[in-house]
Formats: C-alpha cells, structure tokens, sequence
C-alpha cells in the first residue's frame, strides 16, 4: 500500500475516530470512504476507490 504524502496529510481534515469520519462521509454529497493515514494515525476522508471494496448501501 503506498504511503500517505505528509503535504497530502497536513492537507486534509483529520478525524480522531472511524466514527467520527463515518459520520462526515454520510452527510457528503459525494461517495467517500474512511482510512487510517499512516503519517498521523487518525482518518481522513477519500473519493479514491479503484482497487478497494466498497461497502453495499444499507438498504
């Protein structure tokens, strides 16, 4: 798995929990998914899926 470019991290929103970052992904207006960034260990948010899974809508 590449690593996260420490530009790109300091960049984006940080969330101290998957919950919490769960929660901002259900109130985006775009399809976005949680991950744990290996430069500062909280999450942030992403729009890249190619090659990863995507959980089925509840539903």
């Amino acid at each position: 798995m590449k690593s996260t470019r420490l530009r790109i991290c300091a960049a984006k929103r940080r969330y101290p929990t998957q919950e919490q970052a769960q929660a901002a992904v259900e109130q985006a207006t775009i399809i976005l998914r949680p991950y744990r960034c290996d430069r500062c260990g909280q999450f942030h948010l992403t729009s890249r899926t190619k090659g990863k899974r995507i959980a089925r809508p509840a539903g």
